[in-house]
């Protein structure tokens, strides 16, 4: 049987993928059922708790409380724009016929013909796409949690509907659509690589994984502290 180029782009391009995408599947099952073992769930417990904090004490708070939120605003918008420019670059490219899209057939292993490089771009394309949608949903909720942190709390017919902990949810899935929109944003670059070839993919995933891993977990898994967990029973994290 031959050898054929595309062989590799099959083999190694989904490994890659599946290593990204198991690697964050366990993230979220740990985020789930130790939260205090990963940055992610250790920071939403703390959120919930500011949250609380800021509203308590709103009089004296509010404009910390608006000064935090339109930091985390101007950051998501920082990934939104990058991701959108990024789309229009790679939108521009696909569509020209400049000689930077041929490939580099002597240097470069895997496939070479004009539907493997549009998928190559096209996939890239669409990472950074939905990127720029997570982090513009991100936006939405965190204006909307901007303005009802600060909503007295004097108004009876109002006190049972904008609670800390609606509030809460909402900064919740506007920080978990800031780090899926982060999350794409990373993951595209190994597809950016298999422009050059699907070895290149597989190697920054591995290289990846460990690297997530360190931001990720504060300690190793099962080293949790599990008399802090009856403090978090009533935090959802989304």
């Amino acid at each position: 049987m031959e050898w054929k180029k595309c062989y590799l782009d099959v083999i190694l391009v989904p490994l890659g993928f599946a290593v990204m995408l198991g690697y964050h599947v366990w993230l979220w099952h740990m985020v789930r059922t130790q939260p205090l073992a990963t940055i992610i769930g250790t920071n939403a417990i703390g959120r919930k708790l500011w949250v609380s904090a800021m509203m308590k004490d709103n009089d004296k708070k509010n404009i910390l409380a608006v000064q935090t939120l339109r930091n985390t605003i101007m950051g998501s918008t920082l990934m939104a724009t990058t991701s959108i420019l990024l789309c229009s670059g790679l939108a521009a490219v696909i569509s020209s016929t400049y000689s930077v899209k041929k490939p580099l057939n002597d240097t470069v292993y895997g496939a070479h013909g004009e539907f493997m490089v549009a998928l190559k771009y096209v996939t890239v394309l669409l990472l950074f796409l939905f990127s720029f949608m997570c982090h513009s949903l991100s936006i939405r909720f965190v204006n909307q949690v901007n303005f009802l942190i600060n909503c007295p709390q004097g108004l009876e017919m109002f006190n049972d509907i904008i609670t800390p902990n609606y509030i809460s949810d909402l900064l919740e899935k506007g920080f978990t659509l800031n780090t899926v929109g982060n999350r794409l944003f990373y993951s595209a670059l190994p597809f950016l690589l298999w422009i050059f070839g699907p070895v290149l993919v597989f190697l920054c995933s591995l290289t990846l994984v460990p690297v997530l891993y360190n931001i990720d977990f504060l300690f190793p898994k099962g080293k949790g502290d599990n008399d802090t967990d009856c403090c978090v029973k009533d935090v959802t994290i989304v």
